[in-house]
């Protein structure tokens, strides 16, 4: 019998106030916060429902972009925690942050998508600031540059093809 796993992906930005403190997180602390959130607020059955095939598929430190892959049945319970993540505890440092889910996707595909949707707009949101030339000028390329095919990150697409190869 052939087991088919069914499962969702949140696609969060973990939001700091020194954006240097980002640098500093790793996929297992993102991880070990967002599993201490769901048994806090969800005791024992969530912790242990949150167990099942939970990770973090993927991190930019840089961006605060993170993946979080769970079973489909306890999305609901992820997705609830999340608000009450107020730090993260990387390498004996506190970091003061929160998880702001911007996506629930059934597949990377579909949360990669919209994140370049999501980038688009917000780059678009920043050309009216720009304050001279220069910056439009960049601005406008990173702009050209969204697209699933360019510019897009390798360690990503690295995840989508090792999804592909789990799900056969």
């Amino acid at each position: 019998m052939l087991s088919v796993y069914i499962g969702r992906y949140l696609l969060c930005e973990i939001n700091v106030s020194d954006r240097r403190d980002l640098l500093k997180l790793d996929d297992r602390a993102v991880a070990g916060s967002v599993k201490a959130a769901v048994a806090r607020t969800h005791g024992d059955y969530g912790a242990a429902l949150c167990s099942i095939r939970f990770c973090v598929k993927y991190l930019n430190a840089h961006t605060g972009i993170v993946f979080l892959r769970f079973h489909k049945g306890c999305y609901k319970l992820l997705w609830s925690a999340l608000p009450f993540i107020t730090s993260i505890e990387c390498r004996g440092r506190i970091i003061p942050c929160f998880l702001n889910c911007l996506h629930v996707g059934g597949t990377i595909r579909t949360c990669q998508k919209f994140l370049i949707r999501y980038n688009t707009r917000q780059l678009h949101r920043m050309l009216p600031k720009c304050k001279n030339k220069e910056e439009k000028r960049k601005i406008q390329e990173a702009i050209l540059r969204c697209s699933l095919t360019g510019g897009g990150d390798e360690a990503l697409e690295d995840e989508l093809e090792s999804e592909e190869d789990d799900d056969e």
